[in-house]
């Protein structure tokens, strides 16, 4: 289906059915995308203020057969947010769609707009003595529209799950622009299909999400922070199957942190103070949201005390204070910070079974060398099996150096993530970065039932063209 380009027509017929405040400049940042990988283009940006004006203007470009691309807080790191190719889109942004429509903390219920920051929900939800549990490290900038698009995930999933199992409902906009409203607080409603779990992680290809009902948690009443050295990612393992069996399910995060991150820190971050004078092989970061009664301190000592007799840590740090705390949060939460400014050859968002995860590492260590001479950076959300298996120059050479590399790096991990049963997309999503790994590895009879769903909902092919299904 052949598209158009958003021309002077096309202009003039948004500036009659919009507000004159709904139609903004072309500002750089509607073209970039943080790793600097890719530049967008676009005919226009349109930035609605309701759910009827995204209807107005999405039925205006499927009538025109403009293509459309959703922008939320652009974070997205596989290229779903910018239109490399093609004709000049309409770029639709959901900054202006920002309204908590209300908060229900008897049912743990939160209902926010698309374009809500993410550390806006959280900090509504806990004026409510509430938790909205979604925590990226771009949650100062990203929008929920985007993070249910992509059902991203985060450091918390281990407890509380992805987005989509924290989505109760949505309300969406088809590419005609009808408005579909399954805004529901409900927790059971078994109504037919679940159109809902079609939306979330369709990365914009569908529809546009344009207002969200989201499950809320009681805040936890005590919340202890560790940062432990353990010998290996195996070790680490066990680490967390005794955490479990001590505390349960309150093992809000547990991030497996490589020794190379602190190395990354030293190297781009020099002002930071790092917590141990000789960076260690591997350590984990333990994050426990404790019930009434529960000394969170003691509880981790207690664990120390256990690991070290079993042999599983080594030495560790246990926050006393909440400035303690922040501090261990953002060493790892700056780790994709300094991966970004020494500049990757390929990185890669894995998931495998947790039993594969010690086995998956040596095997991509040992293989690589076959390409060439490398740095890695292996860090990530141990509990759920997702890592971030990234892989950089030498110190001294650039990504440059290695012309051509990039996709011999990626088909090797890949192959050996899919080959342990692993997933090559556990949290960021396909984008346009990963339509031909879908190609390759995906199930042809899901792929084939994608096409036809995508045909469904978007028959004139206007959304977000060239993410996820490649053209």
């Amino acid at each position: 289906m052949m598209l158009n380009p958003v021309d002077d027509s096309f202009r003039a017929t948004l500036a009659r059915l919009l507000p004159d405040r709904a139609l903004r400049p072309i500002a750089p940042h509607y073209l970039e995308e943080p790793r600097g990988k890719w530049t967008g283009r676009a005919g226009v940006v349109v930035a609605p203020a309701t759910v009827e004006e995204v209807s107005v203007a999405l039925g205006a470009a499927n009538a025109a057969r403009v293509p459309v691309v959703p922008y939320g807080g652009g974070t997205g790191l596989v290229c779903a947010q910018v239109m490399p190719d093609g004709p000049d889109p309409m770029i639709l942004s959901l900054e202006r769609m920002t309204a908590i429509r209300g908060i229900y903390p008897r049912e743990n219920v939160a209902i926010v707009e698309a374009g809500a920051i993410l550390s806006d929900i959280h900090d509504a939800a806990a004026r409510e003595n509430r938790l909205f549990p979604l925590s990226i490290a771009a949650k100062g900038s990203a929008r929920i529209g985007g993070n249910l698009a992509t059902n991203a995930g985060g450091v918390n999933v281990l407890r509380y799950g992805n987005a989509r199992e924290l989505c109760l409902g949505i309300e969406a906009v088809l590419p005609d622009g009808r408005v579909m409203n399954t805004l529901s607080r409900l927790r059971k409603d078994n109504t037919g299909y679940d159109l809902r779990d079609l939306l979330i992680g369709s990365e914009g290809t569908l529809g546009v999400i344009t207002a969200a009902s989201l499950k809320l948690a009681p805040l936890p009443a005590a919340t202890g922070t560790a940062l432990l050295m353990v010998e290996s990612p195996a070790a680490a393992l066990d680490l967390l199957a005794m955490t479990r069996d001590q505390v349960g399910e309150a093992v809000s995060a547990f991030e497996l942190i490589n020794g190379a991150g602190f190395a990354f820190l030293r190297e781009v971050m020099p002002e930071m103070r790092l917590p141990f004078a000789t960076d260690p092989d591997w350590c984990v970061l333990v994050e426990l949201g404790l019930p009434r009664g529960l000394d969170p301190a003691e509880t981790l000592e207690a664990l120390f005390a256990d690991a070290l007799e079993a042999g599983l840590v080594s030495d560790g740090i246990i926050a006393q204070s909440l400035a303690q705390h922040e501090a261990l949060w953002n060493l790892r939460e700056q780790l994709p910070e300094a991966n970004r400014r020494i500049g990757s050859i390929s990185s890669h968002d894995i998931s495998l079974p947790l039993s594969a995860l010690p086995d998956f590492i040596a095997r991509a260590d040992a293989a690589l060398p076959e390409l060439g001479e490398f740095r890695t950076n292996c860090f990530g959300h141990l509990g759920d099996g997702n890592l971030h298996y990234n892989v950089f120059p030498l110190k001294g050479r650039n990504r440059a150096d290695y012309p051509g590399m990039d996709e011999k790096v990626q088909r090797l991990i890949h192959d050996i993530t899919v080959g342990m049963s692993g997933s090559f997309s556990a949290e960021h999503g396909l984008g346009r970065l990963k339509t031909g790994d879908l190609e390759r590895y995906g199930d042809p009879v899901k792929l084939a039932l994608m096409r036809q769903i995508k045909q469904l909902f978007d028959p004139n092919g206007i959304m977000n063209p060239g993410a996820v299904l490649r053209g």
